[in-house]
């Protein structure tokens, strides 16, 4: 008679629950998320981000037993100023590009154009979008708005829908340039081509996906990079009003909370998910992995979760056995949209779907490293939304989440720091 690993899981589970109550009753410890070594009178205070009640010694949730959740911050500002040497100049040639890869190359690829063309006083040419099939083109205006992006850098640089017809395509000239690009990198290997040619086509690589704050300049970031990056792109009101929709009925699960969890089979597939440092440490975790951890985290069965796997597989079965209202895209988009959003070969709207979800959600968990983690930290910093848990695997029975905050957060290192303060 076969085993089903389902049944053993949930039975370790449920053991450990046993365990974990145990614990709880010999401390007198019945609803709290957190214990810390204090003393005093009972009053509210704020740990980690959290509304905490200290009492006895004891650090309760004051939302009440329903998981470790954390309150949306609004303390960061934007921090940057356009001076009078950031404003437009006259322009004297053209930078084109294209987006590509998903929305998480999108956000690095749009500041990369801006800074370029910013700096070598030239017109931005409005993007095209291409996805990861050849053929897969969409025009700027299917996923973003046209006006926003127009108007929030009109103070910089100038922005046309299209080339010129007098512009032809032998006079342009191909440009790799590094992610992050600076205004000393365009001056010394971009500039001269530019001057030399007229017009340029940009095509930015990605030497690395870390988004830390650089220590060769300070922490400080270009104004202008940091407009581009957090200014600029917004979805167009179709777009947006699905996204919205589809946040709403994730809400209303649970009590106005839900988390988004990056997981994709088919990348979790290609990776090499062995361990990789001290503690057992692991570059990606499947989804009987995350349910464990969120288990020991103290998110309770009722919790709502969120994956960015376009359409469920079996695999995914043991993390709805633990959370029964986990959910994938097809599952809570309104019937009327599939046809448009969800039923065509072309993903780049799911992808735009997901990135903005994970960019919203009261929690998220990257079960997978790369530029996805990286840009949705970056925006929900700029969101206030700085619950961000990165898997472990947690050795004893419990852990505290505020232990697993992305170091992104925790330490403040993330490039989105330099814009906001």
């Amino acid at each position: 008679m076969g085993v089903d690993l389902r049944q053993v899981v949930a039975g370790i589970l449920t053991i450990t629950m046993f365990v974990m109550l145990g614990q709880m009753l010999h401390r007198d410890y019945f609803d709290a998320n957190q214990v810390l070594n204090v003393q005093g009178d009972a009053h509210d205070i704020e740990f980690h981000g959290s509304k905490v009640s200290l009492e006895n010694g004891l650090v309760r949730s004051s939302e009440g037993n329903n998981g470790p959740w954390m309150e949306d911050s609004n303390d960061l500002k934007p921090c940057w100023s356009i001076s009078e040497s950031d404003e437009a100049v006259s322009s004297k040639g053209y930078v084109t590009f294209s987006l590509t890869n998903g929305p998480e190359y999108h956000v690095s690829q749009i500041t990369d154009a801006v800074m370029v063309a910013k700096h070598l006083g030239a017109t931005l040419v409005l993007p095209d979008i291409r996805g990861s099939k050849p053929g897969d083109e969409m025009n700027f205006e299917d996923i973003y708005n046209v006006d926003k992006l127009v108007k929030s850098l009109e103070s910089v640089i100038k922005v046309v829908k299209k080339l010129p017809s007098h512009v032809s395509l032998r006079d342009i000239a191909i440009v790799k340039v590094p992610t992050r690009v600076a205004e000393d990198y365009i001056k010394e290997h971009i500039s001269p081509i530019f001057k030399s040619k007229g017009n340029i086509r940009v095509t930015t690589y990605f030497p690395s996906v870390n988004l830390r704050k650089s220590s060769l300049d300070g922490g400080e970031t270009d104004p202008v990079s940091c407009l581009a990056m957090f200014g600029s792109l917004e979805l167009q009101p179709g777009v947006n009003e699905l996204v919205e929709a589809m946040i709403q009925r994730l809400k209303k699960k649970s009590n106005g909370r839900f988390i988004a969890i990056d997981l994709r089979v088919e990348i979790l597939e290609k990776k090499n998910c062995r361990e990789t440092g001290a503690g057992g440490s692991k570059t990606c975790y499947n989804a009987q992995e995350i349910a464990v951890f969120l288990r020991k985290l103290g998110f309770d069965g009722d919790t709502t979760i969120y994956l960015t796997q376009p359409r469920w597989e079996s695999s995914l079965n043991i993390l709805k056995d633990i959370f029964p209202k986990t959910f994938t895209k097809e599952a809570i988009m309104p019937a009327e949209k599939k046809s448009k959003y969800l039923e065509l070969e072309n993903s780049e709207y799911e992808n735009v779907i997901d990135f903005y979800i994970s960019s919203r959600s009261d929690v998220f968990v990257p079960a997978i490293p790369g530029l996805f983690y990286a840009n949705t930290v970056g925006k929900r910093i700029a969101l206030g939304k700085p619950q961000v848990l990165v898997p472990a695997e947690i050795s004893g029975t419990s852990g505290l989440s505020t232990d697993y905050i992305s170091p992104y957060i925790s330490k403040k290192n993330h490039l989105a720091y330099s814009c906001f303060c």
